[in-house]
C-alpha cells in the first residue's frame, strides 16, 4: 500500500515545472510503481496558453479548481471546463488549454508517465519508460 500527500511532492523530483512556465505538475504516482497508469494534480496558470499532443499517451482530466476554454485543434471546438468536468483524451487529440483563473486538475495517464516528461516544440510527452527491474 502506498500512501502520499501532494504536500510531500512539494520540492522534490515529482513536482515538476514547465521549461514554458505555463504550468506545474506533482506526480502522486508514476511508471515506477508499476500500477499501469500515473496520477498527478496539475495547475495551469491563469492567463496562460498550452498546447498539448499526447501522441503516445491517453489522458483523463478532471477539473477541481479554476475554469479553462478547452480548444479541440483538430475540429476547432471549444469546451469551457469548470469544477467538476472531466475530459478525456482517448483520440490523442491536439488541443489547447487556457486557463481564465488558475486551473488544478487531476490527472490520469496511459501508459504512466516518469515524472521526467515536459511537452516538446510539438506539445508531445516523450514515451520515456523505467528501466525493467532483474
Amino acid at each position: 500500500m502506498i500512501v502520499r500527500s501532494f504536500k510531500d511532492l512539494e520540492g522534490t523530483d515529482r513536482h515538476v515545472k514547465a521549461a514554458t512556465g505555463t504550468w506545474e505538475s506533482k506526480r502522486i504516482v508514476l511508471a515506477k510503481e508499476k500500477v499501469g497508469f500515473s496520477l498527478h494534480e496539475t495547475i495551469l496558470y491563469a492567463g496562460t496558453e498550452t498546447r498539448m499532443w499526447y501522441a503516445n499517451h491517453i489522458e483523463a482530466v478532471l477539473c477541481v479548481e479554476g475554469e479553462a476554454e478547452l480548444t479541440d485543434e483538430e475540429t476547432g471546438e471549444k469546451h469551457w471546463i469548470a469544477p467538476g468536468t472531466m475530459y478525456l483524451l482517448n483520440g490523442h487529440e491536439r488541443h489547447t488549454l487556457r486557463p481564465k483563473s488558475d486551473f488544478r486538475c487531476v490527472c490520469v495517464f496511459n501508459p504512466p508517465v516518469t515524472g521526467r516528461e515536459d511537452h516538446d516544440e510539438n506539445g508531445v510527452y516523450p514515451l520515456i519508460t523505467e528501466p525493467e527491474e532483474v
